[in-house]
């Protein structure tokens, strides 16, 4: 009860280690609590494995925080993802957080990783290790068309493996550091939604065995 009340009034709060699945809403993911490498974990997948129901415009699914809305701040926590058993030859196993989720859910600024792109023998396929995406007018593909490694780029990651991610997001910026680092490997400096609020969600997209641990949200003004 102390970790959900946390979440809903405070501005800084975390938890040591998975998130309660008390605290979110998933309609089209699968929750559970489990130890995973060492750390007690929430594990999302998608309903029915791949291939069946989807979240968000087709895109794996959402588990939506409770709680104040975000606007400005920090979003960290330990992020793990790889392609789920009987996955297409695409999955990369992608994992990340989705915020300022309009109420409705149909909108949100996405920022996730691509695990096993991280140690690929194939440099572009390396190149889209992180990504950043707007939905729905701005998914991955139209920005990549449009302005080509613009809002996706390379960081050392390793299929199934923990690894920290944080986000600071202030007005129309949004920059991604993994696994300490003091420099970004990700900066966005035109977030489509605008300078906006709403929700927080933790996000996988399809094919994905996913698993989330120590989440801690900073608010600022």
């Amino acid at each position: 009860m102390k970790i959900v009340l946390c979440l809903l009034t405070l501005s800084v709060c975390g938890f040591s280690q998975a998130v309660p699945t008390a605290s979110f809403d998933a309609p089209n993911l699968v929750p559970s609590v489990v130890t995973y490498k060492g750390k007690a974990a929430t594990r999302l997948v998608e309903k029915g494995g791949p291939g069946g129901p989807l979240g968000t415009n087709g895109n794996g699914g959402l588990a939506l925080l409770k709680g104040p809305a975000f606007h400005n701040g920090t979003i960290e926590l330990n992020v793990a993802g790889q392609p789920a058993s009987g996955s297409p030859e695409a999955a990369r196993g992608f994992v990340g957080i989705a915020f300022r989720v309009q109420a409705s859910g149909g909108k949100m600024e996405v920022i996730y990783l691509r695990p096993t792109n991280g140690r690929a023998d194939d440099q572009l396929r390396r190149n889209h290790s992180v990504q950043y995406e707007s939905e729905p007018d701005w998914p991955w593909s139209r920005l990549r068309d449009e302005t080509p490694g613009v809002y996706e780029s390379y960081v050392d990651l390793e299929g199934g493996g923990w690894a920290k991610y944080r986000i600071v997001v202030k007005g129309t910026r949004a920059e991604l550091y993994v696994n300490g680092a003091t420099q970004p490997c990700l900066i966005v400096k035109d977030l489509k939604l605008g300078d906006v609020s709403g929700g927080i969600a933790l996000w996988i997209g399809p094919g994905t065995e996913s698993w989330f641990a120590d989440l801690e949200v900073t608010r600022e003004p």
